[in-house]
């Protein structure tokens, strides 16, 4: 193994059970093995995913795990096979490892790999001071971003474009739920030269002139509906009953990506949203491809990211102000 200085232990806020609250933790520091980093973590996101995983959302959860995957950090030791430089700033995001020969990951659908490991899920996370990735689902972030605007980037950032790249190429798009993915993938959408329609909680009238701010067209609750018809519409709010909504709201011919993980249930509605050829899709996860491409990108249009920034033992207060919709952006935790 290679390796910088690094202490014997370190900081982790750590989940013990469902529905609980988490607690910080002295933890040893953990070695990388074969094709594995140990990065001394910089900055990591606040994602909407972490809010499932603490609400027991999420399937067969790994208890205690320490959350996170929108992490920004420094190679501080690498194990065998890797030859990323010590010093190095890499980017970890959510797909953490594949088996790299089953169907999927043979056709180009890792992110649908049923032995797929994920950061902050199965895999141990960045609200944390270090944290152990495999090499080979890393990746350099441009230098012109710093680390607290970079973290968001490497979920809400590659599941809004993933997102994108399935809503097609149609010129009046709609987006569901105005937070971390919504703003940054709203600033790729107008400069692909899109007219971007943002819906937002009923009422929030702060998050709508923040669209508004990003170029966005039109903005208003979720409970309106928008003055044009819709080519294609993206969901990012959990809300199962956004689906028929924005299936209302899309032409004939038109697309509704459902960008999130989890969803509360769908409700009944009639066939004749649907019909029409209008189709309704999931995104599931992200592959490298997605990430190569979209930290390309995002520099190029440029993405600026909007970030609040909290201290590792404060994820808690993080956690619950994006719950209750009181960020303008994104969340991140810094580490000193």
């Amino acid at each position: 193994m290679s390796d910088a200085a690094a202490p014997d232990g370190m900081r982790a806020m750590v989940l013990d059970e469902r529905g609980g609250t988490l607690r910080l933790e002295e933890r040893a520091l953990p070695r990388p093995g074969a094709d594995q980093l140990l990065l001394k973590v910089r900055a990591c996101g606040v994602c909407r995913t972490d809010l499932h995983l603490l609400d027991g959302e999420l399937p067969d959860i790994p208890y205690p795990v320490v959350p996170g995957h929108e992490i920004v950090g420094e190679v501080v030791a690498t194990g065998p096979g890797v030859e990323r430089p010590v010093g190095a700033r890499l980017g970890v995001p959510w797909l953490g490892q594949t088996c790299g020969g089953c169907f999927f990951c043979r056709h180009c659908l890792e992110n649908l790999c049923d032995a797929a490991r994920f950061t902050g899920y199965t895999l141990d996370g960045g609200y944390a001071e270090y944290v152990v990735a495999d090499s080979r689902y890393c990746f350099e972030v441009d230098p012109s971003y710093g680390d607290a605007e970079a973290a968001p980037l490497l979920c809400a950032g590659l599941i809004g474009y993933r997102s994108l790249v399935m809503a097609g190429d149609g010129r009046r798009l709609g987006i569901y739920g105005f937070g971390a993915a919504a703003h940054i993938i709203a600033q790729v959408a107008v400069h692909q030269g899109r007219e971007v329609y943002a819906f937002t909680r009923p009422g929030d009238a702060q998050a709508q002139a923040f669209a508004r701010s990003l170029g966005v067209v039109w903005a208003a609750g979720s409970d309106q509906r928008a003055p044009v018809a819709l080519d294609a519409a993206i969901i990012f709010a959990p809300v199962g009953a956004l689906v028929p909504a924005a299936l209302q709201a899309v032409r004939k011919g038109g697309t509704v990506v459902c960008g999130g993980i989890h969803m509360s249930d769908i409700p009944r509605f009639p066939y004749a949203l649907l019909w029409g050829e209008r189709q309704l899709r999931s995104v599931a996860n992200l592959t490298r491809r997605d990430a190569e491409d979209f930290l390309t990108l995002a520099p190029q249009v440029p993405v600026k990211t909007h970030v609040e920034t909290f201290p590792l033992e404060q994820a808690n207060t993080a956690l619950e102000r994006l719950r209750h919709g009181q960020l303008e952006g994104a969340a991140v935790l810094v580490m000193d």
